[in-house]
Parts: structure tokens; C-alpha cells; sequence
């Protein structure tokens, strides 16, 4: 089966504009209906597709939190390239960790981290992960159970790097959220599988900003974006955005 693979998107609506970051082995489909609705309230958006992600999970085995950064940066360019001086981010997970990340290296307007861990389960943990992710996108393209299993084997014969570095890039964030001022919406799902909740709490505490609030959802799981309560989640984070200095 051929599958159409997910890409970067742009919505272009008013001159306020929101970077949407993905989290990892995810893709950019986690945060569209999120900018469809920002869309409709009059704020232009972007979300990259790290490399390696949305793709056959063979590739990401050869990409890493460099590869992925630079990605976020390209789409923070891409923004101002459309004129765009003014531009707040928000990010799921991974992408919760590089919106933190943006606080302290760009100048942006605000900043929503949703379900983004500031400390990792241990590398084993990721990878398993990794492997469900890798099964789970072979049975979308529609193979067979011994050909899962084969290729499943071969996926496992090469080393991933790229878990090991991601710890590194979550411990400097977490390292550094201290240096962050900007206006801070931090999102937490009570039921998040994924990554320790209590990351939302460490944010909201070490960060610097004089305006910040913490929401937990009650009924979410860890792609809050796409859970039971995203409808709230969206009028949420319109409040949020709506309540920065804009100047325009």
C-alpha cells in the first residue's frame, strides 16, 4: 500500500503566528487540527516534520536532536521569512522541549509546552518506544505478520544512537529553563503514559517568567492534542495567545 507521507504545513491567516512543533516519532499531523482552529481565529501557523519522522522508521535511526533542532529553526525562519516579527510557539513532548529551548536562543512572543518531559525514562524504555512505533507504522503499510517480524529483526541490529542523545538535549533544557522570561502556558495531561507528569511542575516552577500558568487535564492521555479534551485544550491556548503583548 502506498502510503502518503505526512508533511510540514503553513496556514496563513493574520500576521500573529504560532510555530507548532511535533514530538518525537511523531509527525506533523498531531498538531494540525490545533492550527486549523488557530486559523479560524485569525493566526497564521507552521509545523515542521523533523527528519526521519512520518517516514519508514528506518530513517530515523540515522537522524538525531541536531538534525531535529535544525528543523525547528528552519520553521521559526520560515515564519519570519513570511514577515512574521512576532511569532509564539507551542510543542508536544519532544516539541515542548524545543519551544522551552526557542525561549531562551529567539525571541518569542510566548511559550506552550504540552506533556514535555524534562527528565526521561530510562533508554531502554525509549527504545521500546521506538520499536512499538516501528511495528505499529509496518502494519499501517499494510504488511504481512512474517514480514513485520523480519524486518522487525533486521530494525533491531541497528544501534540508535539518537535515545542517548536526546537525554543529553532534555537534560540541557532542563538545565536551562532558569533562563527563561518569556510568558509560559505549561499543558499537562493527568494520564500520560509517556513521560513523568511531574516534568510539568519543574517547568512551571524553574522558569523565570512573572506570567505563567499550569492546566492539568483530567481525562487526557499523552497526545493531548488529539485526546478527548482537545477541544478545551484549543480554547485554551486562544486565551493564552490572546492575552500576550501583541503588537499587531
Amino acid at each position: 500500500m502506498k502510503i502518503k507521507p505526512p508533511q510540514p504545513f503553513t496556514f496563513q491567516a493574520g500576521k500573529r503566528a504560532v510555530l507548532l512543533l511535533h514530538g518525537f516519532t511523531g509527525n506533523s499531523a498531531d498538531v494540525r487540527m490545533l492550527a486549523r482552529f488557530l486559523e479560524k481565529k485569525g493566526y497564521t501557523s507552521h509545523a515542521p516534520l523533523y527528519k526521519g519522522h512520518g517516514v519508514p522508521p528506518e530513517e530515523l535511526l540515522h537522524t538525531g536532536p541536531d538534525d531535529w533542532w535544525q528543523d525547528v529553526m528552519e520553521g521559526y525562519q520560515h515564519l519570519k521569512d513570511l514577515g512574521h516579527e512576532e511569532i509564539a510557539v507551542a510543542g508536544l513532548s519532544l516539541g515542548g522541549v524545543f519551544s522551552l529551548k526557542l525561549g531562551y536562543t529567539v525571541p518569542v512572543k510566548g511559550i506552550i509546552p504540552m506533556c514535555a518531559p524534562v527528565f526521561f525514562k530510562t533508554e531502554e524504555a525509549m527504545y521500546e518506544g521506538v520499536l512499538q512505533y516501528a511495528k505499529e507504522y509496518k502494519q499501517f503499510e499494510g504488511k504481512s505478520k512474517e514480514q513485520i517480524e523480519q524486518e522487525m529483526n533486521e530494525f533491531q541490529k541497528t544501534p540508535m544512537r539518537t535515545l542517548k542523545a536526546l537525554q543529553h538535549l532534555i537534560a540541557d533544557v532542563r538545565g536551562s529553563v532558569d533562563m527563561i522570561y518569556n510568558p509560559l502556558f505549561v499543558v499537562q495531561a493527568r494520564h500520560d503514559q509517556m513521560i513523568n507528569p511531574e516534568s510539568a511542575n519543574i517547568i512551571y516552577e524553574e522558569v523565570e517568567s512573572s506570567l505563567k500558568e499550569i492546566k492539568w487535564y483530567e481525562k487526557s492521555g499523552h497526545v493531548i492534542t488529539l485526546g478527548p479534551e482537545k477541544e478545551q485544550l484549543h480554547e485554551d491556548i486562544y486565551h493564552f495567545l490572546e492575552g500576550l503583548d501583541w503588537t499587531n
